[in-house]
């Protein structure tokens, strides 16, 4: 019997919990350095590229690593000489290029069974590709989706911390994230290090990363390869709903209470929030203007 194409630690999925995975994707032909290449250039002609050099740190705001670190090569220049290119590239949103769309349907048609049985919903799938210098880091932040991360050349330590701790992330930080997709309160310190779960990602290994989960990356010493495949959830659709009616009610004079304190302000809540958040919607849609959906079946580009 074939191995399946992504294994869990456990028999349990807890999508709001961070764990090791493995895989079997290191020799997959797309991920391949000649194959990515070619992906860079033509996603880079749609300015689908990232990148910043190997002097940002992880204290570096992510938003701004491009322009304060900058790295001056063409994503096929640097790709093609990553070894030497002292740089961090990332290709985004390769569901938008129809080869790699079939990678990231491969991927998450695979681990779907075992996500919907307790996380329903699946939508927004996107893809993501890292393809970094030695010694190159990704600096600390947070995103959106859940995450499968999965490593597929070299090694890199993988720092990643717990969603719910506003040890780490504050609640007035997840509030901005979701309403404004503002980075600018999620900061780096050093002590977080003591909290963090690393995993030591070597080809084959990866990690499963919920929504939200603060992460940053240090790359080892040698070239690497990483794909990311995400997607959004009902649960995660309701918690950015959440912060969002939460970051409302603040500019308003009020201090709501804090996503997940109760249950039942939180079920009454995503209930009007809903129901406001779908009326408007549809008005603006009559109105012939755009509204973002993401429980449409892909993230756009």
């Amino acid at each position: 019997m074939a191995r399946p194409l992504i294994s869990l630690e456990s028999d349990t999925f807890d999508p709001w919990k961070l764990q090791a995975v493995t895989h079997q994707l290191c020799a997959h032909p797309l991920l391949q350095i000649e194959s990515l290449v070619e992906l860079g250039r033509r996603l880079e002609a749609r300015k689908l590229v990232r990148t910043h050099s190997d002097t940002a740190t992880a204290g570096t705001a992510f938003g701004d690593a491009p322009a304060l670190h900058p790295n001056q090569r063409s994503a096929e220049e640097t790709l093609a000489g990553i070894a030497d290119a002292r740089a961090w590239m990332s290709l985004l949103n390769v569901q938008a290029d129809p080869l790699y769309r079939t990678l990231v349907d491969e991927v998450l048609d695979a681990v779907r069974p075992f996500v919907e049985r307790v996380d329903p919903g699946m939508s927004y799938r996107g893809g993501w590709i890292f393809v970094s210098s030695p010694g190159a880091v990704t600096p600390f932040h947070m995103d959106h989706e859940h995450n499968f991360i999965l490593q597929i050349r070299g090694s890199k330590k993988l720092y990643t911390w717990d969603p719910m701790d506003r040890g780490i992330i504050s609640e007035r930080a997840q509030e901005l994230f979701h309403d404004q997709h503002s980075r600018e309160e999620v900061r780096w310190d050093e002590s977080f290090r003591a909290k963090a779960r690393v995993f030591d990602l070597q080809p084959g290994m990866g990690g499963y990363m919920p929504s939200t989960a603060a992460h940053m990356v240090e790359n080892g010493n040698e070239p690497s390869i990483t794909v990311s495949f995400t997607y959004y959830t009902a649960a995660t659709r309701r918690r950015e709903l959440l912060y969002r009616g939460n970051a409302r009610m603040r500019r308003h004079g009020f201090d709501p209470s804090p996503v997940g304190a109760s249950p039942a302000r939180d079920n009454a809540k995503a209930a009007l929030l809903s129901a406001y958040t779908e009326g408007r919607a549809g008005i603006l849609r009559a109105l012939g203007r755009g509204v973002r959906d993401n429980k449409v079946a892909y993230a756009p580009a």
